[in-house]
């Protein structure tokens, strides 16, 4: 599968899943085949425009049969097409399967078989808006018209609708569910995209250029309905920079204005990226948090604590859901994932790079958390609207759905329950940063005292110690990877990474929620990046587990990425309207790192790393401030001498979330 494909989701349709064990999809296959019927339809909107859609029903389905809707809308392929065709896998897991549903799946529009024009995270529209044009559209309305149409026309259904999205068709299930359709009793949201600027492209306004290869996949328009992968030339020729050093290859591109010249520049959201660099309008406008409100149906928000992708998006869903939709039972699943790894079948040892959390994590969260879900949900037993499964399937496995949050702890490697997120017990806690490289809970005693380190563009700091750091097209491990050859940085001439540690634990430290780093900063330069990580390092006696991939990498001693996070400095005071830094000036510069849930062990460190760079995840600063990065030149990329100042109870410093 084409990397930015999964990159931003199309596995979010069982049938794109890839299951570990080849006898689970010959398994299902059959089985799908044996006990669903397929239909393709082209629904049309208010305004004209058919939607291409694919209804699997079960063959028993009859109106004393009656099974509820499991809609599913995405950018990507619903293939196969052929309407004696079936696919491989269906559904969002094979529990799911077994119990019986209808499962929708549809290309929204302007993409694939689909009518229309397609807009990348299109805007929703206001309520006044749609009531003075009532032909005006948004994913909302369509979503909306779908099940107006499903209702109508998809015979055997009980009038129950649950959506389903996972990454990019997480924010087409988020949109359907402020559609507000009655029929609608149940949403899943997992790792959803909910705001562009933050996750994905960006992140607090610096470009994720690990990306560089996704962009023909959204940004090429397509000439007319088709079941081909329009964009894929365009991708081919992008993909002919990959020669496996992608380092070397994104640094020799010099300045984003290079790779608008030779690479991207007819690319449309390249170019909509490069027209709106600060977080204005045009951003505001597809952002999702802000609209999630007025929903009141139970919500299952999913994610992955190693997500590359969208870990902002699942927890700002969350977050959002529990503020501004209170009526809502919002639940919350973060398990030890990368991006999608949720969905996995028949994963039997589950592992994020080279670490090991346990066996079959994911089909335990999909049997006893995800189906329980939508089977307590959607399969309410009643006179006219029976719940059954289809014929030869299981029966008698228990109803309900999961409440407060489900998370679990990357440092013990445990799931913990608890009634909301962070943990009602959880407290803030300061770990400060010395000028020694220390790092304590006590402020170190006199005045502020600077340490300095080099940020040079032309040699930036590596974002990850072995293998490319866009891999398969994509990013993926990183977000635990092994941060020994960046340390090793810290003891050079020219320093380009600043390194503090705590002594070693005498007891356990739980982080549980969000961690600030709060750093007192100057530059020479008038621009800069804060990058901040907080790292778990292993005692020397650590001993690999029995399911090492990599035989050359040794536990003893690894230093663990447990979360990193960049801020753009610019943006230090609003992401709107940008500022530079004054040569010299002490500033304070916040790095919010997302969430985490990790035990730093007795016997373990807590490390922390402050640096300019982390390429080429992330684009280059240029250091000298120009009013739009996309627009800079390779002659505005100048080294620049950072310090972080430590000393007193506001100097540099981590105010961690811990749990009691």
């Amino acid at each position: 599968m084409l990397g930015a494909l999964l990159l931003f989701g199309a596995g979010m349709l069982a049938s794109h899943a890839a299951p570990a064990d080849a006898q689970a999809v010959v398994t299902d296959s059959a089985y799908i085949r044996a006990h669903y019927s397929k239909r393709t339809a082209r629904v049309a909107m208010r305004d004209g425009t058919h939607l291409y859609t694919i209804v699997y029903a079960p063959t028993d389905a009859t109106p004393a049969r009656r099974y509820p809707i499991l809609l599913q809308r995405t950018p990507f392929s619903v293939a196969p097409y052929g309407e004696q065709d079936y696919p491989t896998a269906l559904g969002p897991d094979p529990f799911t399967l077994r119990d019986g549903y209808i499962f929708v799946l549809q290309e929204v529009r302007g993409r694939y078989l689909s009518e229309g024009t397609f807009e990348n995270v299109r805007p929703l529209l206001t309520d006044s808006v749609k009531r003075r044009n009532r032909r005006a559209t948004d994913e909302a309305t369509d979503a909306h018209d779908t099940i107006d149409w499903l209702l109508r026309n998809a015979a055997g259904h009980n009038g129950r609708v649950g959506l389903l999205g996972v990454s990019y068709g997480g924010f087409y299930a988020a949109a359907a569910a402020l559609s507000r359709h009655p029929a609608i009793v149940a949403v899943s949201l997992q790792a959803p995209v909910m705001d562009f600027f933050f996750e994905d492209f960006h992140q607090n306004g610096a470009l994720v250029q690990g990306h560089f290869f996704a962009f023909p996949v959204f940004g090429t328009p397509r000439p007319a309905p088709t079941q081909e992968n329009w964009w894929l030339s365009r991708y081919q020729r992008v993909a002919a920079h990959d020669t496996g050093s992608d380092y070397q290859v994104q640094l020799a591109l010099g300045a984003l204005s290079n790779v608008t010249a030779r690479v991207h520049g007819d690319d449309v959201w390249w170019r909509q990226i490069a027209a709106h660099p600060n977080y204005d309008a045009f951003w505001k406008a597809r952002a999702l948090p802000s609209r999630l409100s007025g929903i009141t149906v139970p919500v299952l928000v999913v994610g992955g604590w190693f997500d590359a992708e969208n870990l902002h998006g699942t927890l700002a869903a969350y977050r959002a859901l529990r503020t501004r939709s209170p009526a809502a039972n919002v639940s919350l699943v973060m398990g030890p994932f990368g991006h999608r790894d949720w969905t996995l079948r028949d994963a039997p040892h589950t592992m994020h790079g080279h670490l090991y959390f346990g066996d079959s994590l994911a089909t335990t969260f999909q049997r006893d958390v995800q189906s329980p879900f939508f089977r307590g949900h959607l399969k309410v037993a009643s006179a006219d609207a029976p719940s059954a499964a289809p014929s030869g399937a299981p029966s008698g496995a228990p109803s309900g759905a999961p409440s407060g949050a489900r998370v679990f702890d990357t440092g013990r490697k445990r799931w913990m329950q608890f009634a909301e997120w962070p943990a009602p017990a959880a407290e803030r806690r300061d770990f400060y940063l010395h000028a020694n490289g220390m790092l304590s809970r006590e402020p170190a005693n006199g005045p502020r005292a600077p340490v300095a380190f080099v940020s040079d563009p032309r040699r930036p700091v590596p974002s990850r110690c072995t293998g490319p750091t866009i891999e398969d097209g994509g990013l993926r491990d990183y977000t635990a990877d092994d941060q020994r050859c960046i340390t090793a940085r810290a003891g050079t001439a020219g320093a380009d990474v600043l390194v503090f540690q705590s002594g070693v634990l005498s007891e356990d430290v739980t982080f549980a929620g969000e961690t600030l780093a709060r750093i007192a900063f100057s530059t020479t330069g008038t621009d800069a990046d804060v990058v901040v990580k907080l790292i778990d390092v292993y005692p020397p006696g650590e001993p690999n587990h029995p399911f090492q991939r990599d035989t050359s990498i040794r536990l003893a001693g690894y230093q663990q990425l447990v979360r990193g996070e960049i801020m753009r400095g610019r943006f230090r005071r609003s992401f709107s309207v940008p500022s530079p830094f004054r040569p010299g000036e002490q500033a304070d510069v916040t790095v919010r790192l997302p969430d985490v849930f990790h035990t730093f062990r007795k016997g373990h460190r807590i490390m922390v790393h402050v640096q300019g760079s982390w390429f080429p995840l992330f684009d280059r600063n240029p250091q000298r401030y120009v009013d739009n990065i996309y627009q800079a030149g390779d002659r505005d990329f100048v080294s620049a001498t950072h310090r972080v100042w430590t000393g007193g109870a506001t100097g540099s410093r981590l105010q961690a979330t811990i749990l009691r």
